[in-house]
């Protein structure tokens, strides 16, 4: 197994604002870019060469790492100049893949953090004689997700949309977001036009006759897609709840960059990252937090379970819960910010004039 494909390329709408100047995979998780945890596991795992199908912010992967070199790997990038979806960006991408007809290609999503077994699932596929290989993990909730029934043996039978009811829920399993591909598979996808491997390639293939294995793997497993989630993925990293060789210092209840300043008698507890250059003031509490570079927290402050981001400046006593502040914004002194409010990046709220929660 010495080929990937790591689909890069989405708007990442509902981290906003931390994506309005960042795409989600190189949002910082536990100091480096989220990209860089799934890049390190996907090394670790004998993978050699990852081709990044990029779309949103594409021009910002490449000057980060290069060719890879540094991480081990042999990097390329491929954009798509309008969105294609997850088939449509894997076809896209497969002029630059080296595998013969009968070789496997790991294909996973840029924003899923995970502590699969990669070496596990390909060896799955090759094991079953498969066409298609999927990760699948169990949840208590499947309603919100695609649910992947399988037979005694593994085989997969269906691929269903989101049950509403009980009676649509014929199994906890889920598709999560990783992937083996046969290339001869990948070459078979339409060109030219958006096309969705979860809904349009995986039935299609169902429907031919094709042999879609899953492996159920029920390791650690989280969708970074909302602010919530992120925040709580870098401090599984940090704590070392979630597996990754990437992560720039040792696991523990905080991880502060060197370039880093952080006041003696500040508390960094929950997995809090503090990114370079920030700043920690006297006698401010953090939990569970991310903070990102440049970004300053003002003596006295409170943050719990928050994500800030680079160059905002949070003031003196002001109190953060599952806050979520947008690079380069200005939270005055003694202001309240609760239950899942976003500010936009570079706004400015005045001290003491703001108690305000969202349930958005």
């Amino acid at each position: 197994m010495t080929e990937a494909i790591l689909l890069v390329g989405g708007k990442g709408t509902r981290l906003r604002p931390l994506t309005v100047h960042t795409p989600k995979p190189m949002v910082p998780a536990a100091g480096v870019p989220f990209l860089t945890h799934q890049l390190a596991r996907a090394r670790a795992a004998g993978v050699e060469h990852i081709v990044l199908a990029t779309s949103y912010l594409a021009e910002v992967f490449e000057p980060y790492f290069g060719d890879g070199s540094a991480l081990g790997l042999h990097l390329e990038y491929v954009t798509e100049e309008e969105p294609l979806g997850t088939g449509g960006a894997i076809r896209n991408v497969a002029s630059r893949l080296h595998s013969a007809p009968d070789d496997p290609v790991l294909i996973f999503n840029g924003d899923i953090l995970t502590g699969l077994d990669i070496e596990a699932l390909v060896d799955t596929h090759r094991t079953a004689g498969a066409d298609v290989s999927l990760h699948l993990t169990k949840v208590a909730d499947p309603r919100a997700f695609g649910l992947v029934p399988t037979d005694e043996t593994g085989r997969v039978t269906a691929f269903l949309e989101k049950p509403q009811t009980p009676e649509e829920i014929v199994t906890d399993q889920i598709n999560a977001g990783a992937y083996v591909f046969n290339r001869s598979v990948i070459d078979t996808i339409p060109t030219g036009r958006p096309v969705s491997v979860e809904r349009e390639t995986f039935p299609g293939l169902l429907a031919d006759g094709a042999h879609l294995q899953g492996m159920v793997d029920s390791t650690y497993w989280l969708d970074l897609g909302t602010p919530h989630a992120f925040v709580r993925g870098s401090a599984d990293l940090v704590l070392g709840r979630a597996p990754s060789p990437a992560v720039p210092g040792r696991c523990g209840d905080r991880l502060v960059l060197d370039t880093a300043d952080v006041a003696p008698d500040a508390k960094l507890t929950g997995g809090t990252a503090i990114g370079p250059r920030a700043r920690v003031g006297a006698g401010a509490r953090i939990d569970g937090s991310t903070v990102l570079e440049g970004a300053v927290v003002e003596p006295g402050a409170r943050v719990h379970d928050s994500l800030i981001g680079a160059g905002a400046r949070i003031g003196a006593r002001t109190v953060l819960e599952g806050a979520v502040i947008g690079d380069g914004a200005v939270i005055g002194a003694d202001n309240e910010l609760l239950d899942g409010i976003r500010v936009w990046c570079g706004a400015e709220i005045p001290e003491a004039s703001v108690r305000f929660s969202s349930d958005q």
